[in-house]
């Protein structure tokens, strides 16, 4: 009902609606024009073709996007905390993170996911791949648990900023920071990163392990090649601790000024 509402007040004004999704998608097209000129100068990167590096921001961009349409708001949740507002989602009949994804909800992010799909169904046409029933079904799995892991992240972070308060840059170093991160092959990053969003923040799981089984390459090194297929459970992990810790997080309030 919350999210209808503002999707109601973005569509009153549906010019100025229209101009707003074409600005995210533009703006997020940057990011791909980047790579664009790279190739322009390069055969390859870290080994990678350009449909293949357009494969991995596809991926990425695409679960990223419907990560931040969803739950993209919570970032806005340290700002309710400091000013006392945050109580008010308290005594409504809702689930608190239910509301907190509603709250101020933008439309406008389907431009993000609209451009990353795009890029990944042009990669899919262009890519030089054995298709098997294997690889097929990955492509669609990528992109909705990867969605999944990013959304973990960001109740993580929203969960944090009860007792941070203004921490939304570091959870954006996370968020954007790892969505711009797998754009890129794992192959030109140093092993020690790596192994972190492997190991410690398992955002290698969102497209790295997955679209290196599909694209036929290796696993990084120390990393079995089953672990493509591991994307669900790492996903529903990653869930269930970030449940956690909102829950841990929203016991622990004691409104403003305690």
């Amino acid at each position: 009902m919350i999210a209808g509402m503002w999707i109601r007040s973005a569509l009153a004004y549906r010019f100025s609606f229209a101009m707003t999704l074409f600005a995210n998608f533009t703006a997020t097209l940057f990011d791909f024009v980047v790579i664009v000129l790279m190739f322009s100068q390069v055969k390859g990167l870290g080994g990678f073709s350009f449909p293949e590096v357009a494969f991995l921001y596809g991926t990425t961009g695409t679960s990223f996007g419907l990560a931040d349409l969803t739950l993209g708001q919570a970032n806005r949740l340290g700002r309710r905390v400091r000013d006392g507002t945050f109580d008010t989602l308290l005594v409504r009949p809702v689930p608190v993170l239910a509301q907190v994804a509603a709250d101020h909800f933008a439309p406008r992010r389907l431009g993000r996911v609209t451009q990353g799909l795009l890029v990944l169904v042009w990669s899919l046409v262009v890519l030089d791949v054995d298709w098997t029933p294997a690889r097929i079904a990955l492509v669609p799995c990528t992109v909705l648990f990867g969605a999944l892991i990013y959304a973990a992240v960001m109740v993580a972070g929203a969960a944090f900023q009860f007792w941070a308060q203004d921490a939304s840059e570091v959870v954006n170093s996370f968020t954007y920071g790892g969505n711009t991160l797998l754009q890129y092959p794992p192959t030109i990053f140093a092993k020690d990163l790596v192994r972190g969003v492997v190991y410690v923040v398992p955002l290698a799981f969102v497209n790295w392990l997955p679209a290196l089984y599909v694209l036929g390459r290796p696993a990084p090194p120390g990393v079995p090649g089953w672990a493509a297929f591991l994307s669900l459970p790492v996903a529903l992990a990653c869930c269930t601790a970030a449940g956690l810790a909102w829950r841990v997080a929203l016991r622990s309030y004691r409104s403003t000024g305690s």
